[in-house]
C-alpha cells in the first residue's frame, strides 16, 4: 500500500468520526503535514503512518523526536497564515496490516 492510499484511508476514517478535511499534504520549507482537519473549533494536524507489522516498534515508533519537531515548525507556519488564533492538536493515525485493516487513532499524540 502506498502512502497516498494510507492517507486516503485515514482521511475517510477521520471524516467518519466527524472531522472536516481542510488540506492534504500541506508543504512548506519546514516539512509536510499529511492531513489538516477540523474537529469543532480545533485545528488537527494528523501524521499518518502505515506499517505491515508491529516489529521495531510499529508505526508509532516511526514518529521520532526530529519528525515531531518538523511537524511543529510546519504547523506554526500554517497557523501563522490564519486570521485568528485557533486551538490545535497533533494526532497520529496508525495503520497496521497489509491493507491498513487495523486503525489506531491517537489524539494529542505529541506537542509542545
Amino acid at each position: 500500500m502506498k502512502g497516498s492510499e494510507a492517507e486516503q484511508i485515514a482521511a475517510a476514517y477521520l471524516q467518519h468520526q466527524h472531522l472536516v478535511l481542510i488540506a492534504r499534504n500541506y508543504r512548506c520549507r519546514f516539512g509536510e503535514i499529511d492531513l489538516i482537519m477540523r474537529d469543532g473549533d480545533t485545528v488537527v494536524f494528523v501524521e499518518v503512518r502505515m506499517r505491515t507489522h508491529e516489529m521495531f516498534g510499529g508505526a508509532a515508533a516511526s514518529i521520532t523526536p526530529s519528525k515531531q519537531a518538523k511537524l511543529l515548525h510546519t504547523a506554526r507556519h500554517y497557523l501563522a497564515a490564519l486570521p485568528d488564533d485557533a486551538p490545535c492538536r497533533f494526532d497520529a493515525l496508525l495503520l497496521t496490516g497489509t491493507n491498513g485493516e487495523h486503525i489506531e487513532w491517537i489524539k494529542n499524540a505529541f506537542g509542545e
